[in-house]
């Protein structure tokens, strides 16, 4: 089912943000959202995800079975291992250790089983949030400048990842990084 945005308003105190956006993100394409700071792609996701709520408008397709994101920010348990923050989002899969091995290995995460991440550097938390977002098996993935931090090679790395886990999911990037919708073969929404 396509996600469907429908003359949503967002405004913080005087600042209108989003003023009747409407959209349509197709099912099972990746969309790069490209603007300045401040023109509403952070809030477009945060809506889009339930985190906050339109002014007025309609928001339609958000599955009911739950959604992914990555956030601007890193959102993990610091006390738990790489391999812990992904086990929390896979409860009791059946191939969810296997899944782990492979997300780890693919980003180049290779510290000892029992690392906390909160020893991790920027950028290995980066990668390990991503990890977290694209292991799970959500049908709608929300990524906020996920490859944001990450040194070239990492981010070739990261971005070759997240291309294979996207395949066939509805997937909103936000960027400042017009490379990243040549990379992902993406629909471009640019908001001003």
């Amino acid at each position: 089912m396509d996600l469907i945005l429908s003359n949503i308003r967002k405004a913080y105190g005087d600042n209108q943000v989003l003023d009747g956006f409407s959209h349509v993100f197709p099912e099972g394409s990746v969309t790069c959202v490209l603007g300045p700071s401040g023109c509403g792609k952070t809030t477009l996701l945060r809506l889009i995800a339930g985190l906050e709520a339109p002014d007025s408008g309609q928001i339609l397709g958000v599955p009911g079975d739950g959604l992914s994101m990555v956030f601007q920010e890193d959102r993990l348990p610091l006390q738990l291992s790489a391999a812990g923050c992904l086990r929390c989002v896979l409860k009791k899969a059946p191939d969810r250790e296997a899944n782990i091995a492979q997300a780890l290995a693919a980003l180049g995460i290779a510290e000892p089983p029992d690392k906390p991440v909160r020893e991790f550097s920027g950028g290995m938390r980066r990668r390990v949030a991503l990890a977290r977002a694209l292991v799970y098996p959500a049908r709608l993935v929300l990524l906020d400048e996920p490859f944001k931090g990450l040194d070239a090679d990492t981010r070739a790395r990261a971005v070759a990842f997240a291309r294979t886990r996207l395949a066939g999911r509805t997937a909103i990037l936000v960027t400042h990084d017009e490379a990243d919708a040549a990379a992902f073969a993406a629909r471009v929404l640019r908001l001003h």
